[in-house]
């Protein structure tokens, strides 16, 4: 079993950090730091309570004046690279809210971002000032680094996972395209990926928003072209006839009718959870003109209360002429994911074509020797 990410804060890290901010401020004590982050809680904290944890304890170690504290932290910055050092834009999360700190907080989190991201710190500033915080949002959509124009975009996702949601921009997604508007055309590919990650969120509640948005960008630059497709990739999935016409796909009233035969089959079709089954699906396309598909599979997953939620996996998506003949397997392994756990139950699986089912089959997945 994979270490949980949790566990890369160890007594290790925390003295190794500790010592860069002893190199900058002597007056830092590592072995009260440690003791404070782990304390008898420690345990049974998750991954962003730690980080928290630490955050606050470094509040404790560092001078009380937020300003003479982020100085020090910021010199420490140089020399603390990747996820670990979340903990840094955590601080300013905790401690630099106020007001008075707005301007130094801004700049702080724009320089911690290039060395992990500030993605999730920005949060509650957005809650609290939103107007204020897009305005600093736009402008740092246009900064030189690719980090700082990605929080521009990553920050204000509507649904950021793990992050707190902004329901103000589920209502009203509208301060967030000035942003990605400057963004549609960035070079770099983690800044564009951020763009469509946005627009793919705001899709969820705001189709509308999303569809007009990529109606107004395609065909301006192949950037753009490619933040669009990505963008509505949800839309594209549930088959929505607006998303699909935009692609060149066979709308849904129609796409019942693409294939004159269609079959999916699981061998085994009794498995337990953690193993593997293979998947074999086979489609006899209608004869006449090319046809652009978007093949599918979708499982409807039994959830712990013994509900169903449906995970789709993409096969293929092509455009194929009339006539031709389809066949193809695809492995699927049951085994548990930190986004996904299993439960026993018969499992429905559908094949989807342009969002419209055309075939299904079951499999009974039991426990098999996993502890409840």
């Amino acid at each position: 079993m994979a270490t949980p990410l949790k566990e890369i804060y160890d007594e290790n890290f925390l003295r190794s950090f500790g010592q860069k901010i002893v190199d900058v401020y002597p007056g830092f004590d590592i072995d009260c730091f440690v003791r404070n982050v782990m304390d008898e809680s420690w345990h049974s904290l998750e991954l962003k309570q730690r980080i928290r944890k630490i955050a606050v304890s470094l509040g404790d170690g560092l001078p009380d004046r937020y300003e003479e504290a982020l100085d020090i932290l910021m010199v420490v910055h140089e020399r603390c690279r990747g996820f670990p050092y979340l903990i840094l834009p955590d601080f300013v999360e905790v401690f630099g809210q106020a007001d008075a700190h707005w301007e130094r907080s801004m700049k702080a989190l724009a320089l911690f971002t290039q060395g992990s991201s500030a993605e999730f710190a920005v949060r509650p500033f957005l809650l609290r000032k939103p107007e204020r915080m897009m305005r600093q949002m736009l402008e740092w959509a246009s900064h030189p680094n690719e980090h700082v124009r990605r929080l521009a975009s990553e920050g204000c996702r509507p649904r950021l996972p793990w992050g707190q949601a902004l329901p103000m921009f589920k209502r009203d997604p509208s301060p967030i395209l000035p942003v990605l508007e400057r963004l549609k055309a960035d070079l770099s590919l983690y800044v564009r990926k951020s763009v469509a990650n946005n627009l793919n969120d705001i899709a969820k509640d705001n189709p509308g928003v999303v569809l007009e948005v990529a109606r107004r960008w395609m065909g301006m630059h192949p950037h753009t072209d490619w933040i669009v497709r990505h963008g509505l990739r949800t839309l594209v999935r549930k088959g929505d006839p607006a998303a699909l016409a935009l692609f060149g796909y066979e709308l849904p009233a129609e796409a019942a009718n693409i294939a004159v035969h269609a079959s999916i089959a699981a061998a085994p079709s009794e498995i337990s959870i953690g193993d593997v089954c293979e998947l074999a699906y086979e489609l006899q396309i209608r004869e006449g003109s090319p046809v652009k598909i978007r093949i599918e599979y979708g499982i409807d997953f039994v959830k712990s209360g013994g509900r169903t939620s449906r995970k789709l996996f993409l096969l293929s998506d092509k455009t194929v002429h009339g006539g031709a003949h389809l066949v193809g397997t695809r492995m699927h392994r049951w085994a548990d994911l930190s986004t996904r756990r299993h439960y026993p139950g018969e499992h429905r699986i559908v094949l989807l074509v342009n969002g419209q089912e055309a075939a299904h089959t079951t499999i009974l997945l039991s426990a098999g020797d996993k502890a409840d």
